[in-house]
This record gives structure tokens, C-alpha cells and sequence, in this order.
């Protein structure tokens, strides 16, 4: 359940939301919530390390997708700190120290660039690409596969609701899931390549199936010749971002598996 002020920062992340006239769909490109190559982090699995100030690059950066709609993909009028802090329900004393130094590190690791200031108005943010392809941030959808995040997300108050582990489980289930229409497994290959650690994995699953999110079934993989092992798949129920975090319908999922991760299937 949303805490009050929780409930007053929906208020103006749906503000923002309007602002942006975003229907349907925020897009991600699936290099941002995987790796390509075993040695290194990808983009998402990088903004979360770090405890609490993970958690606030990750929800400003989130929000900055939301809002930079076209081309360029840049936000020219950026909210102040404290407009951040009223979003995202940070403390009204130490938040706006908190976005400040966030930002920083958003433009210090090459998500976002940081134009000069004018006066007292805050700087210019412009998105940088993060796949190492081009020399333009574009939008996701159209460069074919992608991870549509609803934009209930941000509009009924689930980007406060969650922390930021438990968001990145989320995107990488999604990913995961691609467009099927039933209960996925996901290969050791491919847990790695999201890059979070067996607890991180273990807690956030835990989180989202709390609050509804998903369901953990056990399904047999292997063909009817070879032995066959009961493992771990997953589905995140979307119709849930329709409602708002604590409802009741949210309360249990669908199907649960109480059993914890086994990292070895």
C-alpha cells in the first residue's frame, strides 16, 4: 500500500505523465536490462548498485524515458530538485542533495549528458544511447525487439511502490517473457545476463510476488526421453498495473511456488 506520501507523489508523477501525453507503452531496449557479454553489467543491473542511491538513479532515470517522448530525446525544461523529490516522495531536506548527486552520477557513466545552466534554471538533460550503437538515443520500438513497460507504471504509482531491486527483476522478467503467452523459464544463461546476484534474485522475487506481480510455477523441461526436471518458471501479470499498489486483488498471486531460487535449475 502507498504510504500518504507516496499518494501525493502519484499525484505529480501523473502530472508528468500528462505533460508527456504517453499512452500505452514506455520502450526499453533489451540491451538495457541484458548483457550481452558475460564480463560485463548491463545498463540496469549497473544503475541499482550502490543501496539507497541506486534506488533514486534508477527511478529519475526511469522517469526521464517516460518524459523525453521524441527526437531529440532530451528534457529542456527539467524539473528542479525539489519537483524530483515531490515525485519520487524523497525527504524534502535531504532530497534534493540526493537527485543533485544522482544526476551527476547519471551523466559521469554515460546515461544521461547535462547541458549548461541558464541562470537558476536546472541543466538541460539530453538521453545518451547505451548500447555503444549510434550516436543518438532512439526510441526503443523502433528497433525491433523491446521491453514495453505500461505506463500504469508510473501513472498509478508502482515505481514508488517497488524499491529497485525488485524493479529490475521486473524489467528482466519482461524481457524474459517477450511477448509469450505462458509461464516462461529462464536458463542460467540467462539469469547471468541480467547480472544480479543470487539474493537480489531471491528478494525481489519475493517482493513482486507479494504485491501480485507474479506467479512462480513449476513446469518439467526436458523431452519425454530424457530425465526430467521440475524448474522455476515465471509470469508477470500486467493487468495488475491497472490497479493501484495494496489493492486487494493484489494481495496473493495467481500461482505461487514457495520453494526458494535454485541458481542450478
Amino acid at each position: 500500500m502507498l504510504t500518504p506520501e507516496q499518494l501525493i507523489a502519484t499525484e505529480a508523477l501523473n502530472k508528468a505523465v500528462d505533460k508527456a501525453l504517453r499512452h500505452g507503452r514506455v520502450s526499453f531496449a533489451p540491451s538495457f536490462v541484458r548483457s550481452r557479454e558475460a564480463s560485463t553489467l548491463p545498463p540496469l543491473a549497473r544503475l541499482i548498485r550502490g543501496g539507497r542511491g541506486g534506488e533514486v538513479r534508477l527511478k529519475l532515470y526511469l522517469c526521464m524515458v517516460m518524459m523525453a517522448t521524441a527526437e531529440p530525446f532530451d528534457i529542456k525544461r527539467p524539473p528542479t530538485p525539489q519537483t524530483w523529490c515531490r515525485r519520487l516522495a524523497l525527504p524534502a531536506d535531504s532530497g534534493p542533495r540526493r537527485v543533485t548527486s544522482n544526476m551527476k552520477w547519471l551523466a559521469e557513466n554515460g546515461f544521461i549528458e547535462l547541458g549548461p545552466r541558464r541562470g537558476y534554471a536546472p541543466p538541460t538533460i539530453q538521453l545518451l544511447p547505451l548500447d555503444g550503437e549510434g550516436e543518438a538515443f532512439e526510441r526503443a520500438s523502433l528497433k525491433g525487439r523491446y521491453v514495453g513497460i505500461p505506463i500504469e507504471f508510473w501513472r498509478n504509482g508502482w515505481l514508488l511502490a517497488l524499491n529497485a531491486t525488485t524493479i529490475a527483476l521486473l524489467f528482466a522478467l519482461l524481457e524474459s517473457q517477450g511477448g509469450h503467452s505462458e509461464p516462461r523459464y529462464v536458463p542460467r544463461q540467462r539469469r547471468e545476463s541480467y547480472g544480479f546476484s543470487h539474493n537480489t534474485w531471491t528478494e525481489a522475487r519475493k517482493h513482486l510476488e507479494s504485491h501480485g506481480l507474479l506467479a512462480v510455477t513449476r513446469t518439467p523441461q526436458g523431452s519425454d526421453f530424457d530425465y526430467q526436471r521440475l524448474r522455476n518458471s515465471y509470469w508477470i501479470n500486467e493487468s495488475r498495473f491497472s490497479e493501484m499498489p495494496g489493492s486487494p486483488s493484489g494481495s496473493n498471486p495467481t500461482a505461487t511456488e514457495k520453494d526458494e531460487w535454485n541458481p542450478f535449475g
